[in-house]
C-alpha cells in the first residue's frame, strides 16, 4: 500500500521505481509535494514551478550534472531525472546535498515521452469535485496507482490495470520480478500487439469479458511471456472498462481468486470515477481557456485560475480535417470524433511536458492551446512553431492535422487577438488544400486578408465588375478560355512564352487569345492599377468563399 502523499517524491519513487526511476543521491523524504515537471532545455532559461521534476534529457556526464543541480538548487526544484547509468562521484553527491535537489535515473529502455507520461498521471491535481478528501475501498477515489499497489499485495504478485485497448493504465511495484514480457508492457504503457494477437488468437479475451471470474492464463509459446497470468475483467453493469492482470507462478486459491474477483469491483469503481472525474475536469479547463481566450471582464479571472497571470502567451489552434461527406456516416462521425478527442489530448500532454502550465482544451472542433512566453522573450511565436513543428512530426501523417499559430500576447486582453490570429491561420491552412500543416499568422498575413475580403464581397453580394466580369460572361457564352489566359499571363509577370507553357499551347495561339481577352475585356493591360485589380479579383474567384 501507498503511504506517501499523492504528489511527493517518495510517492513518485514507489511508483516508478524499479520499473523506470532510479534514486542515484538525495533524500527524496524532504520533498512533499512535486509543482510539476519541465524539460530541461540548455539553449532556454524555463521558468520552473516550486519543487519541479526536471527532465535532463540529454545531460550526460558528472560536470554537467553537478553544474545543472547546483543551479536548480537555486530555482527550488525537487529532483533532476538523467538517463542511466548516472555517474554519482564526489561532486555530483556534494552538489545534490548542497542543492537539496535529488538525483534520479532513467532506465535504459524507456523512453522520455513515456515518463512524462507517467508523471503527468501520478502528479495530478485529483478530480473536479469536492475540496476535501475522497477514498474508495481506503485509497485516494481514482488512484489506480494506488488500487494495483494494493490488489498486489492481496494476490502477492505485481499487477496492471489496463483498458480495452490494452493500454496499461497503472501498474503496482515488483514489476521487476515478473518475465521480459512484463516490463516491457510497462515500459510502452502498452502490451505489445505480437502479445494481444496470440491472445486473440488462443481466445483469452473472448473468455475473459465473457465470465466474471478470474481467468488462468498459460504462456502461449516460446514467442510469448514466460510466466503465466491471472486476469480478470472490469465491469461497469454490462460495459467492460478494461481488466487487471497479474503475474503468477501458479493457479490462484481460491481464497485469491476471489479476492481478485472483489478487487475488479473496487477498480470498476476507480475507473468510473476517475472517467467521471476527468471528463469534469476536462469541461471545467475548456470553459477556464474558452474564457481566457474570449477577452472580456473575466478573461483575467480565468488566467489567474490557470496560472498564467504572470506570463505573456501564443495561441496555437490545431484542427482535424473532417472526413469526406460521401464516405460519412454515423460510424465514421463517431470515430473521427474520438479520434479528435485523443488528439487534443495528445496535444495537451506534449504542450504541458514543454511548459508545466500550458493551458490546452477542446473548443468545438478545435484544440485551442495557450504555451506561456516569459515577459521581455521576444521569439514566442518561433517557439510556438517549432514546438507545433515537433508535434506534427511525432504524430505522423495519418490524421494530416493543421495547426495555426497567433501573434504573442502581452497581457489578458490581447489574447482574444492572438487566438483570432491562430484562427485565422488556421483557415488559410484549410483552404490550401494541404500544402502546409502549419502557419503563424505573421507569415501567411496577406493570404488572410483576401479570405477576409472574399468573406466581405460575399456577404455584400458583389459579383465581378468591370472588364472581369466581361470576360467571365464570354467564356460562359462561348466556351472559351479567356480568363484563364489572363490569369497565366499576369502569373507569369508578362513572359508569353512561360504563360504558353504552363497553358500546353502554342506561343501563337496564346498571343492570340490574350490579344481576344484584351479586346473582350476592354481594358488597357500596360496599366498597373488595372492589372492588380484584375490580378486581386482573379485571387478572389478562385477562393472556396467566393460565390461568383
Amino acid at each position: 500500500m501507498n503511504t506517501q502523499p499523492r504528489a511527493s517524491l517518495g510517492r513518485v519513487l514507489e511508483d516508478l521505481g524499479t520499473t523506470l526511476l532510479d534514486l542515484v543521491c538525495g533524500d527524496p523524504d524532504t520533498v512533499d509535494g512535486i509543482g510539476g515537471v519541465v524539460i530541461h532545455d540548455p539553449l532556454d532559461d524555463p521558468v520552473l514551478p516550486r519543487k519541479a521534476l526536471v527532465l535532463g534529457i540529454g545531460v550526460h556526464g558528472a560536470d554537467e550534472t553537478a553544474r545543472l543541480l547546483t543551479a536548480l538548487g537555486d530555482e527550488g526544484a525537487a529532483a533532476l531525472v538523467v538517463r542511466a547509468p548516472a555517474q554519482a562521484d564526489e561532486a555530483v553527491t556534494t552538489a545534490a546535498r548542497r542543492s537539496g535537489v535529488a538525483l534520479l535515473a532513467l532506465t535504459r529502455g524507456a523512453s522520455w515521452a513515456q515518463l512524462a507520461a507517467l508523471l503527468r498521471s501520478l502528479l495530478a491535481d485529483g478530480d473536479v469535485g469536492e475540496a476535501g478528501p475522497q477514498s474508495l475501498g481506503g485509497t485516494p477515489s481514482g488512484d489506480l496507482f494506488a488500487v494495483a499497489n494494493a490488489v498486489a499485495a492481496l494476490l502477492d504478485a505485481p499487477v496492471t490495470i489496463e483498458d480495452r485497448s490494452s493500454r496499461v493504465l497503472a501498474f503496482s511495484g515488483r514489476q521487476d520480478e515478473a518475465d521480459p514480457s512484463r516490463v516491457e508492457t510497462v515500459l510502452g504503457r502498452q502490451v505489445p500487439e505480437r502479445f494481444t494477437r496470440l491472445l486473440e488468437d488462443r481466445g483469452i479475451f473472448r473468455s475473459l469479458y465473457r465470465s466474471d471470474q478470474p481467468v488462468h492464463v498459460a504462456p502461449p509459446g516460446p514467442d510469448g511471456f514466460h510466466i503465466p497470468r491471472a486476469a480478470i475483467a472490469v465491469r461497469a453493469g454490462d460495459e467492460v472498462l478494461g481488466s487487471i492482470w497479474a503475474v503468477v507462478h501458479t493457479p490462484l486459491t481460491a481464497q485469491r481468486g476471489q479476492a481478485l474477483h472483489d478487487a475488479a469491483k473496487l477498480v470498476a469503481l476507480h475507473m468510473l470515477r476517475l472517467r467521471a472525474g476527468a471528463d469534469v475536469e476536462r469541461r471545467l479547463r475548456a470553459d477556464l481557456v474558452s474564457t481566457a481566450l474570449e477577452g472580456g471582464s473575466g478573461a483575467a479571472e480565468a488566467l489567474g485560475r490557470l496560472g498564467l497571470t504572470d506570463y505573456a502567451g501564443v495561441v496555437l489552434a490545431l484542427a482535424v480535417p473532417d472526413p469526406p461527406e460521401s464516405t460519412g456516416s454515423s460510424d465514421l462521425h463517431a470515430q473521427h470524433t474520438a479520434e479528435r478527442q485523443r488528439l487534443a489530448d495528445a496535444f495537451a500532454m506534449h504542450l504541458s511536458a514543454i511548459h508545466a502550465r500550458a493551458a490546452t482544451a477542446l473548443i468545438g472542433d478545435v484544440a485551442y492551446g495557450i504555451l506561456p512566453v516569459p515577459h521581455g522573450q521576444a521569439d514566442g511565436e518561433e517557439r510556438a512553431a517549432r514546438i507545433g513543428s515537433d508535434f506534427l512530426t511525432r504524430i505522423g501523417d495519418r490524421l494530416t492535422p493543421l495547426i495555426g499559430i497567433g501573434p504573442t500576447a502581452r497581457d489578458a486582453g490581447a489574447l482574444a487577438r492572438s487566438r483570432e490570429g491562430a484562427d485565422r491561420a488556421l483557415r488559410v491552412l484549410r483552404t490550401n488544400g494541404g500544402l502546409r500543416q502549419l502557419a503563424r499568422i505573421s507569415d501567411i498575413h496577406v493570404e488572410a486578408l483576401l479570405l477576409d475580403l472574399a468573406d466581405l464581397a460575399a456577404e455584400r453580394g458583389d459579383p465581378p465588375t468591370g472588364p472581369l466580369a466581361r470576360l467571365l460572361a464570354y467564356d460562359k457564352r462561348h466556351d472559351s478560355q479567356l480568363v484563364d489566359t489572363l490569369r497565366a499571363w499576369l502569373n507569369a509577370f508578362g513572359d508569353v512564352p512561360a504563360a504558353a507553357e504552363a497553358m500546353y499551347v502554342h506561343q501563337n495561339t496564346f498571343r492570340y487569345r490574350l490579344r481576344r481577352a484584351t479586346e473582350v475585356a476592354d481594358t488597357d493591360l500596360t496599366d498597373p492599377d488595372v492589372r492588380f485589380a484584375l490580378m486581386l479579383q482573379l485571387r478572389l474567384l478562385r477562393r472556396p468563399e467566393a460565390r461568383w
